[in-house]
């Protein structure tokens, strides 16, 4: 008898940790969704992150609940994508987002609160997206913030464009201290157009901006890669593009593995002023040094733009961006996986018979992606923000 109630509840241990094993099974299928949040007018997104709690951070802009202006909209969700809530922060518009070491968020854009047409913005909230500081920067022109990232010390790392200080329209680059009080700022340009899109603190503790420059280089416009010291003094700076009649740009960048640097944006081969019509996302490597490694291009036979690249835990990449070429409508988010060489191995569209477009993408911790961006297809009306949560292959399930 004893050894027959031993033998039972071996059996039942052993099925209890095969169900315990089963229920562990679901748990990890990757999750994939499409969501979409706005109203009736022009709601646009910006930027996305993963937070710790497996969650998704979202930023923008949102007219939809304006008095007439834009309002900067941020949005958390849970891991399937249904909104935990949402903060509108008034007179401003959203560009970059990151969650904080204190799990709270940082955000930059622009506003028309500060001291000209539009100021940087930088606004720090707690984890339950309430205001903890506001800080806005800039002269008397325009000036805006694209992207902000906290640096080591606490503090934050914003670049831009600036209208108020420089030659014309110059790269802006401000360092603030964990309270968003300025502690330096560098403006670089030449006469013409100079911008500041992406930035990243580097592993030696200095900043790489990628951006767009019509002030040096050979063409029109070209793509900009500017590195600096911690206090941001130029170390060097590089220029890619074709002849004076290319026009190229530089949306996005990250420091690799190998201590080089991957960009992505588009490229636009002698175009017809005022047309997309046969640009090309833009995929560089370069060394640490800034040196071109390779070069590629994506694309079909009408138009294509990247707005974001990260490397991927395998070594190669993931590019979110707009194509005219594929998919169901006038254009749709196109997503891109490449390998270690920058080599295509898939890509995907999504969207509907109007227009997408995706701003931002991020592996997330199943290996799958989150991409953001905007819809015309589908949502309240206008442009809603579009939110999409793929498998490791791109794929959604139906």
């Amino acid at each position: 008898m004893k050894k027959l109630i031993i033998l039972l509840s071996i059996t039942f241990i052993f099925n209890f940790c095969k169900k315990e094993e089963e229920v562990d099974d679901v748990t990890d299928v990757p999750i994939s969704f499409t969501k979409t949040f706005g109203g009736t007018d022009w709601d646009v997104c910006s930027s996305v992150q993963q937070t710790t709690d497996g969650g998704y951070i979202i930023t923008g802009s949102a007219p939809s609940f304006a008095n007439g202006d834009d309002e900067l909209y941020l949005i958390k969700t849970d891991a399937n994508g249904d909104s935990l809530w949402t903060k509108i922060f008034s007179g401003g518009r959203g560009s970059s987002v990151q969650q904080t070491a204190d799990g709270g968020y940082i955000i930059t854009g622009a506003t028309f609160l500060g001291n000209g047409d539009d100021d940087v913005c930088l606004i720090k909230t707690d984890q339950s997206g309430n205001e903890q500081w506001f800080k806005t920067f800039g002269g008397t022109e325009w000036d805006v913030g694209y992207s902000v990232q906290q640096t080591t010390d606490g503090g934050y790392i914003v670049t831009g464009l600036t209208s108020s200080f420089g030659n014309w329209s110059d790269l802006y680059l401000i360092k603030t201290d964990a309270s968003g009080n300025e502690q330096w700022f560098k403006i670089f340009g030449g006469t013409y157009l100079d911008i500041g899109e992406s930035v990243q603190q580097t592993n030696d503790g200095g900043y790489i901006i990628a951006g767009a420059t019509s002030s040096f280089g050979n063409g029109s416009e070209e793509v900009l890669l500017f590195k600096t010291d911690g206090n941001g003094d130029s170390l060097w700076t590089k220029t890619f593009g074709g002849t004076d009649m290319d026009e190229d740009w530089g949306n996005s960048v990250q420091q690799t593995n190998d201590g080089g640097y991957i960009i992505t944006g588009w490229t636009h081969p002698d175009p017809t002023p005022g047309s997309f019509e046969d640009s090309e996302v833009l995929l560089i490597k370069t060394d640490g040094s800034g040196n071109e490694e390779w070069t590629k291009t994506f694309g079909g036979t009408e138009g294509e733009s990247s707005s974001s690249v990260q490397q991927t835990a395998d070594g190669g990449y993931i590019i979110a961006g707009s194509t005219s070429s594929f998919g169901n409508g006038n254009e749709d988010v196109y997503l891109i996986k490449t390998d270690g060489s920058g080599n295509e191995q898939w890509f995907k569209t999504f969207g509907g018979v109007d227009g997408e477009s995706g701003s931002s993408v991020q592996q997330t911790t199943d290996e799958g992606y989150v991409i953001a961006g905007s819809t015309t297809s589908f949502g309240n009306g206008g442009s809603d923000i579009y939110l999409i949560k793929t498998d490791e292959n791109g794929n959604i399930s139906q």
